[in-house]
Formats: structure tokens, sequence, C-alpha cells
């Protein structure tokens, strides 16, 4: 591949595929380089056992074809693991995409050339690939943690990881299984696998708040009202805070609400199930007495299916607020300890000391294992990124520009490393969104940056470190006003040994977020300098602020983040 590229894509899951979309459209010449055997990302790696979509189908799917919205019938109101990897190749296939994308090749380093504009790119193969632009579409959840445990390599049996399940399944029939982990693959996987295993033990440390799924076959009367009007569907679920619908409540504020009300409309959101919860009370993800309340009611949903008070005691979490880490959504999670041949093990109280070559051994107890699964979560956001060794205009490494926690502009580009855009990076919505709606937002922004300079024959476009401090105080902020920094969560980079701690997403909403990025647009590129070799076309040097929310928006950063109930909050001095 002598010829130097227009765009260079890294990875070819639903970000990577759609980048690869868009630049078809625009005329460039692109290319993919995927780790992988196949498409798919998240879908292609996650095969573990109850894997499935938290997002109802009906949301997580591509929204730029109506034609392909029609044709894709999906069965289930959360889609499991093999339907969604059949969609990614469906994708693939109906777009012919595979004939630019290499499968099994890395990209391990990506320097930039000052002289041509671009980068030169080097593969794991040794192959070295010139490109104007290059698009990390390397996933939030794509690089699992790298958690070791004293004598792990004397352990005779078999070590699953949940991240690296292998591609023809595991039969757990009559094993003694033990997991480590009580995240959201553990809370998938663990019904899945006691139905089978002759004993499984849960080794939990934290236990995470889960909300039941409902899941079955789409009601027929919901995919008719959708199919009515796809386009609608999707412009009212991109308008909204996380990128689905929710059933959103911005003005009920829970401590101002009688009890029974409060009742009456939690029990509505459960039984209707999944994270509808999350939208009940708007006050809930910024004051702690109105996230006691939601606790409370989670808690006490906790104690009605777990028949053991002791162990429905354990699962319930009692060191961060609801909803500050990433709830789970669930399949008979709770229901499995009332198995007879499932047990949980609290390690706070009875720490893990050391795999044997049969088990593991805890300070207080012995357990022999067939089988162990490490369900040990990911490096959130900036592990794929911080892998590649990648080295800016002025020979800074992005390991060195982010070494007190990442910063970027719009969670899109890095200040010193022009050209390079991050599909749903650290600074943006992300990881707090329908992922589907992030991206295709991302990537329709990432193209329209590219025509644009296209359109007036620049080379280069790079953030500005002003325009990249003030947008990275303002993520900083406005997760300062909620309680998501209270949760030693992955959201904060805390599961990782030696990672900063800093909030990894922008709190105030993805339809904030894109009306941020439109008012940059509409100002000219607002925080960009843009250029072609020596001449600057337009520098954002001057730039102080961020540019303020459309008229129905307050102006102010509190009321941006969170809404008319933030404000509430100010005025009554709860924040």
């Amino acid at each position: 591949m002598a010829e130097r590229l227009d765009v260079l894509i890294v990875g070819a899951g639903f970000s990577g595929m759609y980048m690869l979309v868009k630049c078809r459209e625009l005329g460039l010449k692109s290319h993919v380089f995927e780790a992988g055997s196949g498409v798919g990302g998240t879908w292609y790696w996650n095969r573990y056992p109850g894997a499935r979509v938290d997002i109802q189908s009906l949301d997580y799917c591509y929204g730029f074809d109506e034609q392909l919205e029609k044709e894709w019938r999906w069965s289930e109101r959360y889609a499991p693991q093999p339907e969604l990897l059949a969609y990614a190749n469906h994708v693939a296939d109906r777009y012919d995409l595979k004939k630019d994308i290499s499968f099994n090749t890395r990209v391990t380093a990506a320097d930039w050339d000052a002289g041509a504009d671009g980068w030169n790119v080097t593969l794991d193969t040794g192959e070295v690939i010139a490109a104007r632009f290059v698009v990390l579409a390397t996933g939030c959840l794509s690089v699992p943690t790298d958690v070791t445990f004293p004598g792990i390599e004397d352990y005779k049996g078999t070590i699953y990881r949940t991240s690296r399940w292998p591609h023809d399944g595991v039969d757990f029939s009559g094993q003694r299984v033990g997991i480590i982990g009580t995240g959201s693959s553990a809370i998938q996987s663990i019904p899945i696998i006691a139905e089978s295993a002759g004993h499984l033990t849960v080794f939990q440390r934290t236990p995470n708040f889960s909300m039941p799924a409902h899941n079955g076959p789409i009601p027929e009367e919901d995919f008719q009202e959708w199919l009515k009007d796809p386009r609608a569907f999707r412009a009212r679920s991109r308008y909204t805070a996380g990128g689905f619908w929710n059933d959103p409540r911005d003005e009920a504020i829970a401590i101002h609400t009688p009890p029974q009300e409060i009742k009456a409309e939690l029990e509505r959101r459960w039984a209707w199930g999944g994270f509808r919860i999350l939208n009940a009370f708007a006050d809930q993800a910024i004051d702690p007495a109105a996230n006691k309340i939601i606790s409370d009611f989670v808690a006490a949903k906790i104690r009605e299916q777990v028949k053991d008070p002791k162990v429905a005691e354990l699962l319930t979490p009692k060191d961060h607020p609801f909803g500050t880490k990433r709830p789970c959504v669930d399949t008979g999670y709770y229901a499995t300890y009332n198995r007879d041949n499932v047990s949980l093990v609290d390690l706070r109280a009875d720490p893990l000391e050391t795999f044997t070559a049969t088990g593991i051994k805890t300070k207080h107890n012995s357990f022999d294992f067939d089988a162990v699964v490490l369900a040990t979560g990911f490096d959130a956001m900036t592990g794929a990124i911080e892998r590649i060794a990648i080295r800016g205009r002025t020979g800074e490494t992005i390991q060195e520009h982010w070494a007190h926690g990442p910063e970027t502009y719009l969670g899109l580009m890095v200040a010193g490393f022009p050209n390079m855009f991050l599909i749903t990076g650290p600074g943006s919505p992300s990881v707090l969104t329908n992922m589907i709606n992030s991206i295709e937002q991302h990537v329709d922004y990432v193209t329209e940056i590219i025509a644009s300079l296209n359109g007036r024959q620049a080379g280069r476009i790079e953030a500005t470190r002003e325009a990249e401090q003030t947008w990275t105080d303002l993520v900083d902020q406005s997760a300062a006003m909620t309680l998501f920094p209270q949760a030693n969560s992955w959201y904060m980079g805390a599961n990782v040994p030696g990672k900063p701690r800093r909030f990894l997403a922008f709190t105030g909403g993805l339809h904030i977020y894109s009306d941020i990025c439109n008012a940059v647009r509409d100002k000219g590129w607002e925080g960009f300098t843009i250029a072609r070799g020596d001449q600057v076309l337009h520098d954002s040097h001057e730039f102080t602020s961020l540019p303020p929310p459309p008229d129905n928006m307050a102006p102010h950063l509190m009321e941006m983040a969170m809404g008319r109930v933030a404000k509430w909050m100010q005025d009554h001095g709860r924040v």
C-alpha cells in the first residue's frame, strides 16, 4: 500500500465501519486496520455467555440509512452478541466494506510528518503507511485491564477472560467454576454459567446496582410504531441526554414529590426495565438526598429477589450513589444466588491472597476449581489510544500529553496532534450515552471538518491548547456538579492501577454536546487552527470561552451541564 491514504482508520467496529462509509461518500482514499479477524469491535471480542447490549435494539443500530433500518429486524428488545455480530457483518457486506479493511493487523505507532502535513503509521507487520488523517475508532471498552493475581501462573486449571472468550464457546457442564468480578460482563454471564456448572463461586469486591431487562421479543406493536417513521424516532433519541428515549422527566424533583408518587413512578419504570429508572427524577444524579431515595428502592428490590438476607446484604451497594458506576441490565442475576450450586465470597471480608495449583486461597478459605473466569473490566476510553506509540507535532507522545489525565477539545482532537481524530474519545459524552448515536454524531462531524478543509484547500487542522484546556475544565467542572466522582469507577479510571483520576466523559448530555459542536462549526471552527503548509488560514488563539448553548439553554455552566434542575439546585443552596 505504497500510495498515501487520505484517511487511515484504526478499528473496524461500529465507529470504523461508519467512518469508512462516510469517507467513501467524500471520495477519500481510505483504509481500515483491524487487530481482529472480523468486523464488530466490542461484539467481535466479547463473546462470553449472556453477552448482550444494554440499550434497546431499536436504538442500538445505525440510523444513517433508512433502508438499512427497515430491512433489519431485531429478534429481541436487547440483542444478544451473536445477533449484534451478525448485524455488523450484514452492514459490512451490504456496503462492501471488507475490501478496504486489513484484518489481523495492529497499528503500533504513528508519527507526525510536518513536511507532508500528515502521519506515518507503523503496523505490526513493520509496514509504514502514510496518511493525511488518522481516525482512532478504537472503542471505549476495547482493552481489558491487565489484571493478574499472585500465584496465577501456578494454577493448573483453565483461565478464561470474559473480554477474550473462545470463539467456539466453553462447556462448563459439571465443573467447579470461580468467577472474579461483578461488573456488567460478570452480571450477564453468571446466570448462564450457573445453569451448567457443578458449582459456581462468585468473588465480589464491589457490588453493583443492576436493573432487570425484562428481555424478550420486540412487541409487534412497538416495531410497527417504529416502522411508521424511523427518522422521527431517531431524531427524538439523538436529541436527548443519553442518546436514547428514556422517558425523561426534566422537572420532576424527587425531594419535592410525595413518597407514594415516588414509589409509583419507580415501580412503573422498574416494571418497564432497563435504564428507564435513571431518568425518573431530574435531581437524582445531583442531590444525595434524592439519590438515596432511588438507591433505597433498588436495594429493596434486591432483597425481594434474594432469599438469604445475608447474601442480599452483600449484593447491595453501599459505597457509591446509584448510577455513579455504570448500572447493569440483567436477566435473572439476583435470583441466581438462590440456586444451591452458587455461592458468594465477599473479598472485602475475605481477601483473595493467591492462586494455588488447584484453585484460589483467600484469607480464611481455600477453593478448588476446574476453571476460573476473570471478569475484571477494561482500561476505558484511553487504554486503546495509549497503547499506540503516537508522537505529535512537537515530538510529545500522547502518553506524555495525558500524564495527568486525558485532555481533549470536544473529546475529538488533542492539541499538538494535528489531523488526528478520536471517535467518542475522552471528554465526549460517549460511555454515558447510546454509543451508536454518539458514534454517528462524531463521525458526521469529522467528515464535516474534512470536507471543510478540502473546500478551502487546507492541509491540516489542530485544536489549540487554549480550547483544549477550556473544554477539559468544563468536563471536570460538569462532572464535579454531579455525584459521579463519588464512585471509584472505571468512569474515573479507578480500576486501573496508576491511572490518573479524572472523570472521563462529558456529563452534559449528547443533545447539549451536539449543540456545542454545531456552534463551534458555525463560528468557523472556533478553537481550531487551520493551515496549508506554512500559511495559517484560520487561527483561534483568541479563543477564551466555549460557544454559548442555543437560546433555549441557560447560559451558565451549571445550567448547561444539568438543565433547569441544576439551576434550581444552585438557587436552593444544594450545590
